[in-house]
């Protein structure tokens, strides 16, 4: 005969509300053509563009952007592209801030190829997404290293234009 043990079902646990975002700036850079590493390799097409003349201007960060910056990326076979991007901003005050902006970019196979080919395409055709990490030393900007924030992206032919919200 066997016995069986109740078993207690825990109560569902409350939906804890999302975290806010805080608007922090728009970043607006000028980007070089893509340059390919040669493909595939390991894990998609390797390449990169490099970051130059930008902008940021918002209430939480302003700044220009220090040319020499890189996108890296990957190319994956399943049409995502893995971004990689690090650059500096020189904000009014002199300090530098070191960014990192780590995501990807997709969409229909048909609004990713006129990317490439570079037209303008709305940027809610298609996903481009990132999560940017601050790295400073200067003691006005310390706050940055405490925080995360996400972006949202759009790639036009010749720049890459960013929104970034704190996550608080």
């Amino acid at each position: 005969m066997s016995s069986t043990v109740p078993v207690a079902v825990p109560e569902p646990l409350p939906m804890p509300a999302p975290p806010a975002l805080v608007f922090m700036g728009r970043v607006a850079c000028q980007v070089g053509p893509v340059v390919s590493l040669g493909g595939p390799a390991r894990h998609g097409e390797r390449r990169y563009v490099s970051i130059g003349a930008g902008t940021v201007q918002g209430p939480e960060l302003q700044g220009a952007l220090v040319e020499g910056g890189v996108d890296w990326q990957v190319q994956r076979g399943d049409g995502v592209t893995d971004i990689s991007a690090h650059y500096v901003v020189r904000c009014p005050d002199g300090a530098l801030v070191e960014v990192q902006s780590d995501g990807i970019r997709h969409g229909p196979p048909e609004v990713m190829a006129r990317l490439a080919r570079g037209e303008e395409v709305p940027r809610d055709a298609y996903y481009f997404r990132t999560a940017v990490r601050f790295t400073t030393g200067h003691p006005d900007w310390l706050h940055l290293n405490r925080i995360v924030a996400l972006s949202v992206g759009q790639r036009e032919p010749r720049r890459v234009l960013l929104e970034f919200w704190r996550v608080a």
